[in-house]
């Protein structure tokens, strides 16, 4: 498994600047935001994006992208500008938001036209030698272990894949639930430490309990998973080294060979 980032988490500062904190924080891997670092459409600066990650050591591990399920393509947000963004990057997995309601709040309807955009935009991944990877997330089709269980389901797909992240709040046992229900389909995950809620962002060292119970499910799967830091207290740089430094010790600690 290996440790990287998630340019969101530094969305204030140019790439080439996150690219620096990371060959400093000795991070291997990145998940490129299409918010503000890499929009869709804008080819050539997707282009130059990569270009300049790859020549500075690191892996895309992903397109971090905003397209909804069920929504984006109705809006005038197509999914064709985050292909061709994904694939001028270098990109080879792109993140998709499981619709915008949450699972409560869907009438079947919605669920099963996600399930069908999902289907649909995995056919266009495919053929461009991509996959997607559902957003494991409050607030979507995918907020709990049911949940994202049935999506995958509904949306079985060799190029759709599954993302994880700590959902704030759940128990440890829930947090496995959650785990367990994606394991198969797992691309990647994001971790970072919020307790007790979203409004609490706090240094990874503070959960290592319960990330090391975590890291230790993941690693049984003896999957090749990339760890991508994401949402730094105050979205601080200079916590950047420490907190890779943190999550590299876990890994060594539970008997995570280092990567390559």
């Amino acid at each position: 498994m290996r440790p990287g980032l998630v340019s969101v988490t530094f969305r204030a500062l140019p790439a080439d600047d996150v690219l620096h904190l990371m060959r400093r924080a000795g991070l291997g891997c990145i998940e490129w935001g299409g918010d503000v670092h890499v929009p869709p459409g804008r080819i050539a600066l997707a282009e130059a994006v990569g270009r300049r990650t790859r020549e500075a050591g690191i892996d895309v591990t992903a397109y971090g992208s905003y397209y909804k399920l069920d929504a984006s393509e109705h809006e005038g947000a197509p999914f064709a500008a985050v292909l061709d963004s994904a694939v001028a990057l270098g990109a080879t997995a792109i993140r998709v938001w499981a619709g915008s309601r949450t699972k409560a709040a869907a009438d079947p309807e919605h669920v099963r036209r996600a399930a069908e955009d999902a289907l649909r935009i995995a056919d266009l991944a495919q053929a461009a030698g991509r996959v997607i990877c559902l957003e494991y997330h409050p607030g979507t089709l995918t907020d709990s272990a049911g949940s994202a269980r049935q999506l995958l389901g509904l949306a079985a797909h060799p190029a759709v894949f599954s993302l994880w992240q700590d959902p704030v709040g759940e128990s440890p046992e829930e947090c496995a639930s959650g785990i367990r229900a994606v394991i198969a389909r797992l691309h990647h995950v994001h971790v970072y430490y919020w307790w007790p809620d979203p409004s609490h962002r706090l240094v990874l060292a503070d959960g290592e309990e319960r990330w090391k119970g975590h890291l230790r499910l993941l690693a049984a799967s003896a999957r090749n998973l990339d760890l991508l830091l994401e949402f730094l207290p105050g979205d601080s740089p200079e916590l950047l080294d420490g907190e890779a430094a943190t999550l590299r010790r876990w890994l060594s600690e539970i008997g995570e060979p280092p990567p390559v």
